[in-house]
């Protein structure tokens, strides 16, 4: 019996068509993305380069003379004391540019570069259409948002350990916790990040809905990051800053007190959560009535 997949589709739509039998077009498709996400070789470039941060951060430390205290990014004087620290360091100085450069990468690309490959036409073609293919193309997203964080976290972790003494943690509140639950806190605040990127997601994936070159969808996102955080700094907008998706970005230090403050997690949640619902409302106005075929 000949195949119902036309010849000239693309591998990769092929897949995901034929997958989409046995599990149900949803989690097929979602399970495809992820496969096609997590395998290229630009988003483990993208974690191998967020993975560096804290290496770069541990090798500069360890070669170089004691830090002055109150010299450099928050945390980095506490390095030579205790490795874990560089987690802490790592993970502070990458949230303002390249954290939101590889989710700006990855958010761009989602659409635009599907319409790119002229592989999105095959794509509805299957029994998924535009609503599902939009959500499972921002759940890939948001998976991203989660490993970035963790990857440099845990690399920090690592490197952190290899190179420096690892012992009791004094949280930001004078508490001391044991290295497992500072471990925890590492955790805690790779989540915070991953909820911090949520909305950029979301910008991300209605800006790739609106062009067919996936380069400017990206740029465009990493620009309107950049933007929300040079206003963010800017005084004569304090009317301004709490609705800015980057305003809770550096809230995460509430994760090193004893207890954890909650307020800023919840806050950020909040804020971002908005901006998913503005953006994906946006995103699907936008896609719903997309021409494919132009």
């Amino acid at each position: 019996m000949p195949s119902s997949v036309p010849a000239d589709i693309p591998e990769t739509a092929k897949a995901t068509r034929t997958a989409a039998a046995p599990r149900g077009p949803g989690l097929s498709l979602l399970g495809s993305e992820l496969k096609v996400l997590f395998g290229r070789r630009r988003t483990w470039a993208l974690l191998l380069a967020l993975a560096a941060i804290p290496v770069l951060i541990a090798v500069a430390v360890k070669v170089s003379s004691a830090v002055p205290p109150g010299r450099g990014p928050a945390f980095l004087d506490r390095i030579t004391q205790n490795g874990l620290f560089v987690a802490f360091t790592a993970m502070l100085v990458s949230v303002p540019l390249f954290m939101p450069l590889a989710v700006g990468v990855v958010a761009g690309d989602t659409i635009a570069g599907e319409a790119n490959l002229g592989t999105l036409r095959y794509l509805l073609v299957a029994p998924a259409g535009r609503v599902r293919l939009l959500l499972v193309k921002y759940a890939g997203a948001l998976a991203f948002c989660i490993v970035a964080p963790l990857t440099v976290g845990l690399a920090g972790a690592a490197i952190g350990a290899a190179l420096f003494p690892v012992g009791p943690v004094t949280l930001l509140s004078g508490g001391v916790v044991q290295p497992a639950e500072a471990a925890l806190r590492i955790v805690l605040i790779a989540a915070y990040l991953a909820v911090s990127l949520a909305g950029l997601s979301a910008i991300g994936l209605f800006l790739s809905t609106m062009t067919v070159v996936p380069v400017g969808a990206m740029a465009a996102t990493v620009v309107v990051s950049v933007v929300s955080q040079v206003a963010d700094q800017l005084p004569q907008l304090d009317w301004l800053h709490p609705w800015l998706f980057s305003h809770y970005w550096l809230g995460f230090a509430d994760m090193l007190r004893q207890p954890v403050v909650w307020d800023s997690f919840l806050d950020n949640a909040l804020l971002q959560a908005g901006y998913v619902a503005v953006f994906g409302a946006l995103a699907y106005g936008r896609f719903v009535t997309k021409d494919i075929l132009s």
